[in-house]
C-alpha cells in the first residue's frame, strides 16, 4: 500500500489540488456601508451648510374659541431651537417671524385653559403647506408639529 504524498498528482500528470480558503465577504460589505454612510453624513452636511444662511419667514396663527390659552411655540436664534411662551390669553393669536438658521423641528402647542373650548394652531414656513392640528375640551392641547 503506497501513501500519497503533496505534489505526487503532479507528478501522474494531474495539477495539484488547491485548497481554498473561503473569502469573506463581510469586510467588505462593512466598509462599503461605512463609505455610503459617511457620504449619507457629507451630503447632509452640505445642505445644511446651505440652509444655514437662508432667511425663511415662519408664520404661527391660533384660531378657536376657548379663553385663557397657554402658548408655547419655537424659534430660531443663534443656530438653535428657543422656545417662547405666551399667555394666558385670548384667541385669535399670530406672530410671523423671518429667521435664518432655520431647522426643522419647530412645535407650536396650545393649551385651553380650565374652561375648555376649542383650539386650532397652524404653522406655515414661507409658502409651503402649512402644518395644523385641533383640540377640544378642558385642559386639552393642539400640538403642530413637522415643520
Amino acid at each position: 500500500m503506497s501513501t500519497q504524498h503533496w505534489g505526487d498528482d503532479y507528478a501522474h500528470g494531474a495539477p495539484p489540488r488547491v485548497r481554498h480558503r473561503g473569502h469573506r465577504k463581510w469586510p467588505w460589505v462593512l466598509l462599503a456601508a461605512v463609505l455610503l454612510l459617511a457620504a449619507g453624513c457629507a451630503a447632509i452636511v452640505v445642505v445644511l451648510a446651505g440652509e444655514s444662511d437662508k432667511k425663511v419667514r415662519v408664520r404661527y396663527e391660533v384660531t378657536g374659541d376657548a379663553k385663557g390659552v397657554a402658548i408655547a411655540y419655537t424659534t430660531w436664534q443663534g443656530g438653535g431651537l428657543v422656545t417662547q411662551k405666551e399667555g394666558p390669553r385670548d384667541l385669535p393669536w399670530r406672530k410671523e417671524l423671518e429667521t435664518t438658521g432655520f431647522e426643522k423641528g419647530g412645535v407650536l402647542a396650545v393649551t385651553t385653559g380650565k374652561g375648555g373650548g376649542t383650539v386650532s394652531c397652524s404653522v406655515t414656513v414661507d409658502d409651503g403647506q402649512p402644518r395644523t392640528a385641533t383640540a377640544s375640551g378642558r385642559e386639552t392641547t393642539a400640538t403642530c408639529t413637522g415643520f
